[in-house]
């Protein structure tokens, strides 16, 4: 769909198009940050940035994007150049199918209201070239964001959250009016995960409160290490710079620009660093796997019948746990075949998922073609699409066979235990 964005105002139109727009100005060390509270998917917004820098003269341009989403916003066929095989590789398949099911969140909103979520954005780094003025992206990396954000919750709002991504896949209504609020007057994550960000504090604090003194650490960073504007051949400091942001951030940024006082360096390294993952679920599921192999070995002492009988009972669970998985994900029969056998062999393989071989064997049965890749934005809006689409495909026979194994390994302890006992 194409995005619909007004022309640019006249001078003479820009009161007009300002006001009752959140506009706040701040000073910090001899720069005055003027900062426009916008609203994601509202019109009005993109007619006041571009009315903002058609009146003011701005050094610089700030924007609330990571160098990720303004490659999104900017190039419609950025998913073109994802490697799937690194990603699937790396472990990262389940942030790259976040990633995915936020922006069918937007792309329902472009739907709704006829404009892309962050038009403003672009409008004010198109107004940013346009006036040959320097773009700082000042946001923190998504991935970062949502990384930090999912380990600063417990087990259930973790569950939660998931099941809020799997279960926008199939609502395809009209946003509801409390969220289309939220993005008015809040920020866009905040309004994907809702309930949870108003309930987690923890959540509330990666997705919206860290952000905010993220952003206002690199408005400092990127003022101290920029050299001025030439004006007339002479290269004059920096004083004024316009912040784009969402008006959720607004009060948050203002703060923090008049009270911090770390280095910027320092504060940007440590909302940065991504937490460790907790080790324990690793060493449980090492610990359930080792007592399922000691009581195979140990039911073959008590008799080879009943040894293979537990070594079937491993077999069928941990292989049909696997196999559905792959096929719940859309996967070639083959596929289906290959989860099934790689499946039990977990023992000799334990730093690699069942999951990844599965999607392997799904990558080479079914390579995904180019046209894969430049549908894949549009595709992921309804969940049809996402067992169309190869690529996304791929991703959920990577998902639902790790999710299968898990629950056939656990069946199968269970059983062999009980036959022990």
């Amino acid at each position: 769909m194409d995005v619909m964005t007004p022309s640019p105002e006249s001078p003479d139109d820009a009161p007009n198009a300002l006001d009752g727009q959140p506009i706040a100005r701040v000073t910090r060390d001899g720069v005055e940050y003027t900062m426009l509270g916008t609203a994601h998917v509202s019109r009005a917004s993109v007619t006041a940035v571009r009315c903002l820098i058609a009146t003011e003269d701005f050094d610089a341009i700030a924007v609330e994007l990571c160098d990720t989403r303004f490659r999104a916003l900017r190039d419609r066929e950025a998913w073109r150049n994802l490697d799937l095989l690194k990603v699937i590789r790396e472990g990262k398949a389940g942030m790259v199918a976040a990633n995915l099911a936020l922006s069918a969140y937007q792309r329902r909103l472009a739907e709704q209201f006829g404009i892309e979520p962050g038009a403003e954005m672009k409008a004010a780094a198109d107004m940013a070239d346009e006036r040959q003025r320097p773009l700082w992206l000042v946001d923190r990396e998504i991935s970062v964001t949502l990384r930090r954000a999912y380990g600063s919750v417990g087990f259930w709002d973790r569950m939660g959250i998931l099941s809020g991504l799997v279960a926008s896949l199939f609502e395809r209504g009209e946003v509801a009016e409390a969220d289309i609020e939220k993005l008015k007057h809040g920020d866009m994550l905040q309004s994907a995960f809702s309930e949870f960000a108003e309930q987690s504090e923890p959540l509330f604090r990666s997705l919206i409160a860290e952000r905010d003194t993220f952003m206002a650490a690199r408005l400092r960073e990127e003022s101290l290490h920029q050299d001025g504007q030439h004006h007339d051949g002479v290269k004059q400091p920096l004083k004024k710079v316009l912040v784009v942001i969402g008006a959720g951030h607004l009060a948050g940024i203002e703060r923090e620009l008049n009270t911090q006082s770390e280095l910027p360096e320092t504060l940007i390294a440590s909302l940065k660093a991504t937490p460790p993952a907790a080790r324990w679920p690793k060493w449980i599921g090492y610990g359930v796997l080792a007592i399922i192999i000691g009581a195979i070995i140990f039911a073959f002492t008590r008799g080879i019948g009943l040894g293979a009988v537990a070594l079937r009972d491993w077999i069928l669970y941990t292989g049909c746990g696997a196999a559905l998985g792959a096929l719940v994900g859309g996967g070639h029969p083959l596929t289906v075949l290959t989860a099934f056998v790689v499946a039990p062999l977990k023992p000799f393989r334990p730093l690699v998922p069942s999951g990844a071989l599965a999607a392997a064997a799904e990558m080479w049965l079914r390579r995904p073609r180019v046209a894969d890749f430049e549908a894949l934005r549009d595709d992921v809006i309804d969940w049809h699409g996402w067992w169309k689409n190869r690529v996304s495909r791929t991703l959920l026979v990577f998902i639902f066979t790790n999710f299968g194994m898990m629950i056939g390994e656990y069946l199968a302890g269970f059983r062999i235990l009980h036959r022990l006992m």
